[in-house]
């Protein structure tokens, strides 16, 4: 078997559930990792063109911090369709209206490759603005991202500005 590259088939492929409460998390460091399961990175296994990624259930989404003064002026764009029809949102204005789930979703979808294998990896992602979710009989393992790294998990104190003083 030396020298040979191993290419998972799609019989081989064992889907697991996880769940993340992204309560206090970074977005941008949880949106790298959910990513990252999403495509199958963090197994073995991984074979570029396959779906070999597990399923993603994200809870509390409308609890996830922003560092810096991102939630005032980052800017979210979208095209209408129409002449001058471009719009732009603050991400503090889509975390406190209707759908906050859909600042953690874009994050992670501009992080999956673009096309096909990237879209139905996009579909194994699930984003709950509350703490519940539908998929008990699923029986998800949860994963704790905060531990995994300290900048995880916002903290206004633990800036480089001021361990420097």
């Amino acid at each position: 078997m030396f020298g040979k590259t191993y290419s998972t088939k799609t019989a081989e492929i064992e889907k697991k559930w996880t769940v993340i409460d992204a309560q206090g998390l970074v977005v941008g460091r949880l949106a790298s990792i959910i990513a990252m399961r999403l495509r199958g990175k963090h197994k073995p296994s991984f074979t570029p063109h396959m779906d070999d990624g597990d399923h993603v259930i994200v809870i509390n989404a409308e609890k996830v911090v922003f560092t810096g003064r991102k939630r005032e002026n980052k800017i979210y764009y979208h095209y209408t369709g129409f002449q001058g029809g471009i719009k732009e949102r603050t991400a503090r204005f889509i975390l406190e209206g209707r759908f906050p789930e859909r600042v953690v979703e874009k994050a992670v979808e501009r992080m999956l490759p673009r096309g096909p294998l990237g879209r139905k990896q996009l579909g194994n992602l699930r984003v709950y603005a509350g703490s519940e979710h539908p998929h008990a009989a699923q029986q998800p393992v949860a994963l704790d991202v905060g531990p995994m790294n300290p900048k995880n998990v916002y903290n206004p104190k633990n800036t480089t500005a001021t361990k420097a003083a």
